[in-house]
């Protein structure tokens, strides 16, 4: 197949694993993989070479690539259900700072990260 996904643009992370006593590089993408190393830099190397062999393989047999967070379109809309209690304690509190309860949410939710 003819398509070529850029691998660099998936979300690698690389942390610390006690249990395994070396690093541990992830891929948000690809959350079954993983590869372990003596060095941050090693571990992320390794994995992104990992990354690349499996979208290969998985272009090469036309089955589905995940696409890279990064490139996706978000629209800045998600419905969020939430118990009656809930939605009119965050009602009231709006209300209370005289800002719509979207406003609310959403200052709410950038604090928290």
């Amino acid at each position: 197949m003819s398509t070529t996904i850029d691998t660099a643009r998936y979300s690698f992370r690389v942390t610390w694993s006690a249990e395994d006593d070396e690093f541990v590089a992830t891929c948000i993408e690809f959350p079954s993989l993983s590869w372990l190393a003596d060095t941050p830099e090693l571990a992320l190397s390794g994995l992104r070479s990992l990354v690349s062999e499996v979208v290969s393989d998985l272009l090469d047999s036309d089955e589905v690539v995940p696409e890279p967070l990064s490139t996706r379109h978000y629209s800045g809309k998600f419905q969020l259900r939430l118990g009656e209690d809930l939605h009119r304690r965050l009602a009231m509190e709006a209300a209370e700072q005289s800002i719509s309860l979207n406003q609310y949410v959403v200052r709410k939710l950038a604090a928290a990260s």
